[in-house]
């Protein structure tokens, strides 16, 4: 894994290594599956490799989250045990198809232009601040904000409901990681 901001290689392939490592140890509680949202997201075109991204650019360093690389290494270990909740997996996939409904005219009353236009729809949002919620509650709704905000990373290139599910996906996680580290501090 590459991240841009890690400052030189040596270091990037300290934090790979221990990275990969614990990645691996979750795959082999997960009987060395790959999570089947995951495997979904793949076909999409959107890999482990870019939600991690997505969240470390709006990293903001936490009490037991000091570097980007903890963080790194917090954050996928937290999508791949979330991704494994089939529950995400339902919300995920029905934003997708809703996405995809969309694009082709199947929404009764949803036209091309307010769907791309967006004046009034926020469907999106909703579907967003529930996948968020449903992961981290309250705190997930604000990290929620955040990133709709600011739509980082593969979220700028996502159509308007998909970014806001996987939005909230990665807040969700984002919002636990935080969550969890902070409580280890007390």
């Amino acid at each position: 894994m590459v991240y841009p901001t890690v400052p030189n290689k040596a270091l990037h392939d300290s934090i790979t290594l221990k990275s990969n490592s614990k990645v691996k140890e979750i795959r082999i509680k997960m009987k060395n599956k790959t999570p089947p949202l995951l495997e979904y997201f793949e076909k999409k075109g959107i890999t482990l490799k870019d939600l991690v991204e997505t969240a470390l650019e709006l990293f903001v360093p936490h009490p037991g989250i000091e570097t980007e690389a903890k963080a790194t290494q917090l954050l996928e270990e937290e999508f791949l045990e979330t991704m494994s909740d089939v529950n995400v997996s339902c919300l995920e996939v029905a934003c997708f198809r809703a996405q995809e409904d969309a694009e082709k005219g199947l929404i009764p009353g949803l036209s091309q232009e307010r769907f791309m236009g967006r004046p009034g729809l926020v469907a999106d949002e909703l579907l967003g601040l529930s996948i968020a919620d449903y992961i981290a509650g309250v705190r997930g709704i604000f990290e929620f904000t955040r990133f709709d905000q600011a739509k980082p990373g593969i979220l700028k290139k996502l159509g308007p409901i998909t970014n806001d599910a996987v939005g909230g996906l990665v807040a969700g996680v984002s919002s636990n990681i935080y969550t969890r580290a902070f409580r280890k501090t007390k």
